[in-house]
């Protein structure tokens, strides 16, 4: 796997997109142009109640616009990337489309956007139960909406819309998202771009300035696993970029509608799902000249790279997902729907921030739901291969090869935020077990690490409790073992390697949380500065930004209800 050398170091364009207009001619709709819509869809996206799809890829969808749409905040990072001006996020016709207002839209963008349907399986169990229609045919895209594909400085990107309304699939829900889950998204993104993690991209965030909804959270510094009070939450919109939004539950549905001969076209549907994926995700890494079969024993190949180098990640930088669902894996290898996410702070190996999730979306488990994910994509395309007992084999092969492959790339991880050339087993496991224990900070720690001290004094800064004579010895014997290990090499060259790898700055829910409370009340110079800060998280920054940012959690947020968990990302 790689690390990022520098935080989201990439050459910036020279904006040459600076008009809505110029905007507009980027369109291009290779989803809608090449796979099959609805049957059963209106012609003019007005598709917003909860119904079962039967067959299609796709349901046209006009999204519901903002009331009165105010700008909070856009990644000056991303439209460098795409050579947008950042004027264009003032633009009042690109403020309109990207809060939901379509009618702005002309030629060659078009006046509807789509939602698209999914399956869902957790941990390799098939379900249906959770379908209002108790088919599976209700499951989708409830609140994102897509309104634009196009290519931009060579690349396709799709922009979709997240809180635009109810969609076939919302299954009786009202289709926005409040402002505070679509601040969290928005910066989440971009920080972890930022920390060099694959994963969906910010664009846009604007607020409705009189539009808002009821939802159930947590009252001021409440203990509750689950929401306590009712609250009237801004209703917002932010659009998250990627390159295309299919998910393994997506592809699911598709194979499940071919086991079942749900309708003539099932078995068509399929595949032509599949082979949108590779040109979408995977065109450039797989040869074109290859037949199918031999097509589809690279993307296994691919896919599972992909996989298990973002899980690695994810476990770099303590993020947990939280509900790693198949429909919540992206086809394309990486993170998508920042709902009930976190970051471990107290390193807890089995941290989960959602209290729906259990033991088996925890931190350290991301990796088993990970192979489980990976087996629904098998189980799903491997019916494709029907017929060719080589190509059958081989796709096999690398099905079987998924837990050594996930296990090479965390050993290899966790030897770099170790400053060590090659993995060394009973050092690690001493080392999770001491910070355990001692109830360290997961990012101070390895970054206080980076430093190369001798003394476990320099290590207490990430310490919540104090640790007996006891425990400091067994400390200081680990870092003399690891002294050892590392003193060969130049110390310093390795101190800046491992500060490359281990962040200084991470996600802290008790700072996010001021950040959406100041921007409900209109104050969004909290949501900028978080922005500015963890676009640079391998970085040394101000004295301020340190003293501000890169300390222990303080004690009263411990079990507080919205920050050390929460139900629902709303």
């Amino acid at each position: 796997m790689s690390y990022p050398s520098t935080p989201s170091a990439e050459a910036s364009a020279e904006p040459c997109v600076t008009t809505f207009d110029e905007f507009v001619q980027l369109a291009d709709y290779s989803l809608m142009d090449t796979l099959n819509a609805d049957p059963d869809a209106t012609v003019d996206g007005d598709d917003h109640r909860a119904r079962q799809v039967f067959s299609g890829h796709f349901v046209p969808v006009a999204p519901m616009p903002l009331a009165e749409p105010e700008y909070v905040a856009h990644s000056s990072t991303f439209f460098k990337e795409l050579g947008l001006s950042d004027q264009l996020a003032l633009d009042a016709k690109f403020r309109q489309l990207f809060s939901g207002d379509l009618s702005v839209a002309h030629e060659p963008m078009r006046h509807v956007g789509w939602a698209t349907g999914y399956a869902l399986s957790i941990y390799g169990t098939e379900y249906i139960q959770n379908c209002p229609f108790g088919t599976g045919n209700g499951y989708g895209d409830g609140r994102a909406i897509s309104i634009f594909e196009g290519i931009i400085n060579g690349q396709r990107w799709e922009m979709q819309l997240k809180g635009g309304g109810p969609t076939p699939y919302c299954r009786g829900a009202d289709g926005r998202a409040v402002l505070r889950s679509s601040v969290r998204e928005f910066l989440a993104q971009e920080y972890m771009h930022a920390l060099g993690v694959p994963t969906s991209r910010s664009l846009t965030l604007y607020v409705s300035k009189s539009e808002t909804v009821t939802r159930p959270w947590y009252s001021q510094d409440s203990c509750s696993l689950e929401p306590d009070v009712l609250v009237d939450n801004p209703v917002a919109i932010s659009t998250r970029v990627a390159p295309s939004f299919l998910r393994v539950g997506q592809l699911e549905l598709f194979a499940r509608r071919d086991r079942s001969n749900a309708h003539p076209k099932a078995s068509e549907e399929l595949l032509m799902v599949v082979s949108h994926l590779i040109e979408r995700e995977y065109k450039s890494d797989i040869n074109q000249t290859l037949g199918f079969a031999a097509q589809l024993v690279e993307l296994a190949k691919l896919f599972r790279q992909r996989l298990t180098s973002l899980v690695t990640h994810w476990l770099r930088v303590g993020y947990c997902q939280g509900n790693f669902n198949s429909d919540n894996c992206a086809a394309g290898g990486f993170t998508l729907d920042y709902g009930p996410f976190g970051f471990c702070e107290i390193f807890d190996p089995w941290f989960q921030p959602w209290t729906g999730g259990g033991e088996h979306f925890a931190f350290i488990n991301q990796p088993n739901a990970a192979e489980a994910n990976y087996y629904m994509f098998w189980k799903t395309v491997r019916p494709l291969l029907a017929g060719d007992a080589d190509a059958l084999e081989q796709f096999d092969q690398v099905g079987r090869g998924f837990a050594e492959a996930m296990q090479q790339q965390l050993q290899t991880m966790w030897a770099a935020k170790l400053g060590l050339t090659e993995f060394n087993p009973e050092l690690f496991q001493t080392l999770m077990q001491l910070m355990t224990h001692s109830d360290v900070d997961y990012t101070i720690f390895f970054r206080e690490l980076s430093h190369i001290p001798d003394d476990v004094s320099a290590l207490k800064k990430s310490f919540y409790g104090k640790t007996s004579q006891q425990f400091d010895e067994q400390w200081q014997s680990w870092l003399k073992s690891w002294r050892d290990l590392i003193n060969d090499g130049n110390l310093a060259e390795i101190s800046t390697k491992m500060k490359q790898i281990n962040p200084k700055y991470t996600w802290r829910e008790w700072l996010i949380v001021p950040a959406y409370q100041q921007a409900m009340q209109g104050d969004y110079t909290l949501v900028k500065e978080l922005q500015e800060v963890l676009s640079y998280p391998y970085d040394e920054q101000s004295q301020e930004v340190e003293d501000k940012y890169y300390h222990l959690r303080p004690s009263a947020f411990s079990d507080v209800g919205g920050v050390s968990h929460y139900s629902c990302s709303s």
